[in-house]
């Protein structure tokens, strides 16, 4: 027997602050695609396409044909950093499409752009898991109030997901401990 999931109140405002929390976490590392593919805009479309929603575009077509062309594009890549840096900007222009359900399946479409871009950075320098923690920290960093709000309005981050997992439940617990003035 499946139970019922809650719904959860959603604004455009919500879906666009979060959908700019992902694409500045994603833009950290498009330069490390680039570098490996060089002729291949896909990713860098998809965080434009992110950004374009963020600041009052349409959630339409477009949107979704590039963060599947960035999906496409990560198949491309020829290292490993280069496939988790297009993943991010992938996650980036899908955090438009947060569901309004209480599923922690959810949290990835807020994290999981900060937490392919931290392991993009680990897999650059030599799987070095302190590089990882510190893009998580400057994402914190990052997150407005509205991200948090929205964040925790969702259960945390599901367990398995091997190290972007890890590292997407290391944001969640630590945007989850953010409390802001009011």
């Amino acid at each position: 027997m499946t139970g019922e999931v809650s719904e959860i109140v959603l604004s455009k405002q919500d879906l666009r602050e979060v959908t700019a929390f992902a694409a500045t976490c994603a833009e950290v590392v498009l330069a490390l695609f680039e570098a490996d593919q060089p002729g291949d805009s896909r990713p860098r479309d998809a965080v434009s396409a992110a950004w374009e929603f963020a600041r009052g575009g349409e959630r339409g077509k477009s949107l979704r044909e590039t963060a599947s062309a960035a999906l496409k594009a990560a198949k491309c890549a020829d290292t490993a950093a280069a496939r988790e840096a297009a993943w991010a900007a992938m996650s980036a222009a899908g955090a438009a499409y947060l569901h309004p359900l209480a599923k922690a399946t959810q949290v990835k479409h807020i994290l999981g752009a900060g937490a392919y871009a931290a392991r993009a950075a680990e897999l650059v320098a030599d799987d070095d898991p302190s590089v990882g923690a510190r893009l998580v920290e400057q994402a914190v960093h990052r997150a407005t109030p509205t991200v948090v709000d929205v964040l925790k309005r969702f259960p945390a981050a599901p367990s398995g997901g091997g190290r972007v997992g890890e590292l997407t439940r290391m944001l969640d617990a630590d945007l989850r401990s953010l409390t802001f003035a009011k």
